[in-house]
């Protein structure tokens, strides 16, 4: 149990000197210890503080008080108010520590320990003696868990008993916020825990007065602008543009609510000493004021820290000074920050704690118990509901083209990997078609003619490489003899051919005569609707009238020559999914990821490319002809020839790097990222794109609904809101995008849509229930 001081002053003044009566006793208990003294006169004191208030409120910060009132700070007003606090600190001091005051100082040490609470009340009618800062008496700070209040020596006891909510009833006054950003305090008031907050935005005068006699209220909370006249003695806030109102034009209202249980009134504006002598004469237990007008920011940071003290389980006075105290942060920007919040206490009142303005008895909790659960159905019945209508949508394909878009995006976003050491690709652009037509070559039907063909394979084989591809349609027989004989022996070399499609009647192209059907590998690509290549063919079966007999894919055909001397040969699994090694190929299904009924006959898989502005070491036709071969470059890799050219019939591609014509992809390149990504996958581990099963999926989409439904019962302002939402939403963007690095394609796109749909209804229903906004347009 903690103790409580209270400090009597009599008549007096800073001319006579004062009468002073320290009263020390138990809380809840009579006082035990009762000292008098005096202080002697201190005429100048005033003046002190007349010009330490002067400083301070020259500075000009963005104070609640009058919007015409600004004023831009400088940096030496600053420092003006700084060096007036320090003098008005030092004198203040200097004047407790006086002889005729001493035995009050030396009984208050002697009867009450640091450690223990303390509760201090000032009384005294004397409006100067109140305005000084009384938390800054050296002996107040060496007791860590003592905070001062100030109160009028006339009071009474509130006789009609309590009758205590289910909830802590705030009535939440928004004033006239102009020049001030007052959303911040209702965003923090919505946050309270078991408390039911009504919102009356810059509301008239009757409306005021309605809300104030038609319910018990707990606290009264006011932001806005407000202001006390010059001696102190009554004060005025600003209801909306236009009306202002002083307490006694509220006295009735006021009356009524607080003989009907209001415990605290909170006025988070301007120079509130006024607002408090009126209210204090109606006998409100306790209020929060300002001393002097306050800095926007102050009055946020402050709100702020109290509301987290005192509903988390501090006592009124210990969150009062934690939340004081932590606005020294602020002092470099707003000086003597921490002068400002004050308490007003009606002595014959006890202050309550948080849980003691509501009702927690036995039989209450039920009824509480019934309502968090009221609540927690209601989110997981809504965000199973928004999960059902967005895995419908997914289904019925709406999604699937944002979810492809931002698949791509994250595949361009991925961290550069290296150059795949196994290939080699030897490129046949504009300049090598223009110099074979400069030397006669004939280039009928084909991009290299026989002769640089058969140079080019003949150089080839003299570096030993493990596999060659030539990635270029010969659909007709060669006329020169040695090419022909080359052609046919070369055991490493893997030609090219083209399926045929009768449902959009592709005839297909014919593979190279000489080139044996064991050493065939189908070109053809697999693209998206919107013309991407996003997959990879390894195997199908060909059209009983098809040109091309080989039923594996180029791809998969070098890589498997390549494979071959580490024992590895091309198997099929029960499931019928492509095995090499210990490494599967799961084929995908016509509902794989963001996809909904793609054509999935075939072997399919994602084609994950390798992240890099390369994917192997180049160099171009006529210059691998003309020039020295570094012949470690090429021994036991696979060479892939083909068409980089744009001029002529240019081979290239659509691919989520580049869909505009200038930005495809070539299409030995895209072969390139094929063969890459299987000997990747076999020989290192390199993740396959892979994607969860439905069920998880679903799961997943879920629970980001329910992280959306978490956060509206935060019950965030607007603003707040959508940063929140948007801060959450680029973590899901993170942890996908982590995730499709490390081989998984998760659903990003419809937990994005659900998490947002969710906050979008479970804010609706929260507005409808616990916080009732009244408007006072």
């Amino acid at each position: 149990m903690g103790k409580l001081v209270i400090l009597k002053f009599g008549e007096g003044s800073f001319e006579q000197g004062f009468a002073v009566t320290l009263q020390i006793g138990e809380e809840h208990e009579r006082a035990a210890t009762e000292i008098t003294g005096k202080l002697p006169p201190f005429p100048e004191m005033p003046l002190y503080y007349s010009h330490w208030q002067s400083s301070y409120r020259q500075i000009g910060n963005r104070y609640r008080l009058y919007a015409d009132k600004m004023q831009v700070t400088n940096v030496s007003m600053v420092q003006d108010c700084e060096n007036a606090s320090y003098i008005l600190r030092a004198r203040f001091n200097t004047w407790l520590r006086a002889e005729e005051f001493r035995p009050l100082r030396e009984k208050w040490l002697e009867r009450l320990s640091s450690t223990e609470e303390v509760r201090v009340i000032l009384q005294t009618e004397n409006s100067q003696l109140q305005l000084l800062p009384w938390h800054l008496w050296d002996l107040l700070e060496r007791y860590p868990k003592a905070e001062i209040a100030l109160s009028s020596p006339s009071y009474d006891r509130i006789q009609k008993p309590r009758i205590l909510n289910k909830l802590v009833n705030i009535l939440a006054i928004v004033g006239n916020s102009q020049g001030i950003d007052t959303q911040a305090d209702q965003a923090l008031l919505q946050q309270c825990s078991n408390a039911e907050v009504t919102f009356l935005v810059e509301p008239q005068r009757k409306e005021l007065t309605d809300q104030l006699w038609g319910k018990n209220w707990d606290i009264l909370f006011f932001a806005g602008h407000s202001s006390s006249n010059k001696n102190g003695e009554s004060g005025r806030i600003y209801l909306n543009k236009t009306d202002s109102l002083t307490i006694g034009e509220l006295k009735y209202a006021l009356r009524r609510a607080i003989e009907n249980g209001l415990q605290l009134a909170i006025f988070n504006s301007c120079d509130g000493l006024g607002l408090a002598r009126e209210l204090a004469d109606l006998q409100i237990p306790q209020m929060i004021i300002m001393r002097e007008p306050v800095p926007d920011q102050v009055a946020k940071e402050f709100l702020k820290y109290f509301l987290e003290g005192f509903a988390s389980g501090e006592s009124l006075y210990q969150a009062v000074r934690q939340a004081r105290e932590r606005l020294q942060g602020l002092e470099d920007q707003f000086p003597c920050a921490t002068w400002l919040p004050m308490i007003c206490q009606n002595p014959a009142q006890l202050p309550p704690s948080w849980d003691e303005l509501r009702s927690t008895k036995t039989e209450d909790i039920p009824n509480l118990a019934v309502s968090t659960k009221r609540r927690l159905a209601i989110t997981l019945l809504s965000s199973l509901a928004i999960t059902g209508f967005v895995c419908g949508m997914r289904l019925l394909g709406l999604l699937e083209n944002p979810e492809i878009q931002a698949f791509d995006q994250m595949m361009r976003s991925r961290p550069a990997e290296k150059l795949d050491p196994r290939l080699f690709i030897i490129t046949i652009d504009d300049e090598d078609l223009a110099i074979q037509r400069k030397n006669d070559e004939s280039l009928i039907g084909a991009s290299i003619s026989e002769k640089s063909l058969n140079k080019l394979l003949a150089k080839l084989n003299q570096y030993q490489p493990r596999a060659i591809g030539l990635d270029i349609y010969r659909d007709f027989k060669a006329k020169e003899p040695d090419l022909i004989n080359r052609l046919e022996k070369t055991q490493n070399l893997i030609g090219v051919c083209k399926g045929s499609d009768g449902t959009v009647n592709i005839p297909g192209n014919q593979p190279p005569p000489e080139i044996p059907k064991t050493n065939l590998g189908f070109s053809d690509f697999i693209h998206d609707r919107d013309g991407v290549i996003r997959r990879h063919l390894l195997f199908m079966n060909q059209e009983a009238t098809s040109l091309c007999p080989a039923s594996f894919a180029f791809s998969l055909q070098l890589a498997s020559l390549y494979l071959r001397p580490s024992g590895i040969e091309p198997k099929f699994t029960p499931q019928g999914n492509l095995q090499l090694g210990k490494t599967i190929f799961p084929n995908l299904k016509s509902r794989t990821g963001g996809y909904q009924g793609i054509d999935a006959n075939g072997g399919q898989i994602l084609l994950n490319y390798r992240s890099s502005n390369q994917i192997a070491e180049q160099v171009k036709l006529n210059q691998f002809l003309s020039s020295p071969i570094n012949p470690s470059a090429i021994k036991d890799k696979i060479v892939l020839i083909g068409v980089t050219a744009k001029g002529d019939s240019p081979d290239t591609w659509p691919t989520p790097y580049g869909v505009p014509l200038d930005e495809q992809m070539p299409g030995v390149l895209v072969q390139a990222h094929m063969v890459s990504q299987i000997l990747g996958a076999v020989q290192n581990g390199r993740p396959l794109l892979r994607v969860w099963s439905l069920w998880a999926e679903m799961s997943w989409i879920w629970g980001w609904s329910l992280v959306g439904g978490v956060l509206a019962w935060r019950k965030l302002s607007l603003p707040w809101l959508a940063l929140a939402v948007s801060i959450i939403s680029s973590v899901l963007y993170i942890v996908c995008f982590s995730l499709l690095i490390s081989g998984a394609w998760v659903p990003f796109v419809p937990s994005a849509l659900s998490l947002v749909l969710m906050v979008g209804l479970m804010s609706i229903y929260n507005s409808k229930t616990k916080v009732r906004v009244a408007s006072g347009e």
